[in-house]
């Protein structure tokens, strides 16, 4: 008997590893959604295909998106430095070696760039090693880290309190994780003049009919909302946010890098977009050329290799990974996407013309994706 997506998914809430799940694999037009398990631990409300779950890191390629839209208007170039918006990282410092302590710096040897932030490689962020001295700050002040939206101080206090901590690595010198996606959000404020949550509704998301994408849920909306859990090291799922809890009024700081609530249909617009180079019902929103760009791997083997905690030894293109090895069955060379610490997992892969969303609503114990994901991605593939 084939299998059936509904299949995969169900076995992982038949063995207590998430209370529901919903799924969306697309070849082209062909479409197979799958909505498994209660919305919550003890919850009778059935999972459905429009339940809205905390994306997470799989905002990241959406505001990647945003700022290329800011670069096919004109208003912003890649190798403009970025302190033209954000006064506050015009002159940074950089903690002697990776190892050093917050007082042992020197200068920016170069400044950031928009490209910088694109590719994560600003000098801001997490590296392998979680424990060097420059993390402290990112985590205590700022709130990286799992999405916490109501903990997170409003853009500009954000900001000047980054411009306090010193870099990790030079710009341009090191891939480093989720901060970049984090200024990317500020940089899209600043530089169209208007709130992101404004920019991204009226430029991304109306567009897309992307109508259950946000950084909150409205009221009317919270009986579709998914609990979310992190695993009980005793055994088990404890509560980490209830539907009325962290997401359910706008944040003072809306996250570029996991500040979203969406649906699988919603990222599968989203995902039709890139996969037709930019358009979506004969209205182009991005231009082919950034499409490309964001699609594209933009590290050197030696950073891959560096950060296989996180890449798995795959590229980054643009807000998202792009693979360019086969080293598991489901890598494909371009596909791109990127998983989510909430449980999530989104990717488009060109050469098949294939659109994958995985959303869960349990929290991941590491950087490594978990076995949901990957029997997802296998199903994906075909495999």
């Amino acid at each position: 008997m084939e299998r059936q997506l509904r299949d995969v998914l169900q076995a992982f809430v038949d063995d207590g590893s998430v209370p529901g799940a919903v799924g969306l694999v697309a070849h082209g037009d062909r479409v197979e959604v799958a909505a498994v398990g209660t919305l919550g631990v003890g919850d009778p409300a059935p999972m459905a295909r429009d339940s809205v779950f905390r994306i997470a890191s799989i905002t990241k390629p959406v505001v990647a998106a945003a700022v290329m839209m800011l670069v096919d208007d004109g208003r912003i170039a890649l190798s403009d430095p970025v302190a033209t918006w954000l006064p506050e990282l015009a002159g940074p410092v950089v903690v002697r070696t990776p190892a050093s302590p917050l007082d042992d710096v020197v200068p920016a040897a170069a400044p950031i760039t928009v490209l910088d932030l694109l590719t994560s490689r600003a000098g801001y962020g997490f590296p392998a090693d979680f424990s060097l001295p420059a993390l402290a700050p990112l985590f205590g002040e700022l709130k990286q880290g799992p999405p916490r939206p109501q903990q997170v101080m409003a853009p500009d206090a954000w900001m000047a309190t980054l411009a306090g901590i010193p870099l990790l690595h030079q710009p341009g010198e090191a891939w480093l994780y989720n901060t970049c996606s984090d200024i990317q959000g500020v940089l899209v404020a600043r530089a169209s003049g208007r709130p992101l949550p404004e920019f991204l509704a009226e430029r991304i998301f109306e567009p897309l009919g992307m109508t259950d994408t946000g950084f909150a849920v409205p009221r009317a909306d919270l009986g579709r909302f998914t609990a979310f859990y992190r695993p009980d090291p005793r055994g088990g799922l404890e509560l980490a946010d209830a539907p009325d809890g962290q997401w359910s009024g706008p944040p003072a700081f809306p996250s570029g890098a996991s500040g979203l609530v969406s649906t699988v249909d919603d990222w599968y617009a989203f995902g039709r977009m890139l996969l037709a180079g930019g358009t979506a019902d004969g209205r182009r929103l991005l231009s082919a050329e950034s499409v490309r760009l964001m699609t594209t791997d933009h590290l050197p083997p030696a950073e891959r290799a560096a950060n296989e905690i996180f890449l798995e030894g795959q590229g980054w293109g643009f807000g998202g990974s792009v693979d360019v090895a086969p080293i598991a069955p489901w890598n494909v060379p371009g596909r791109y996407g990127w998983i989510g610490g909430t449980g999530t997992a989104a990717h488009i892969t060109p050469a098949t013309d294939t659109v994958a969303v995985l959303l869960t609503q349990v929290e991941l114990t590491g950087p490594a994706a978990p076995g949901t994901m990957r029997a997802f991605w296998s199903y994906a593939a075909g495999i």
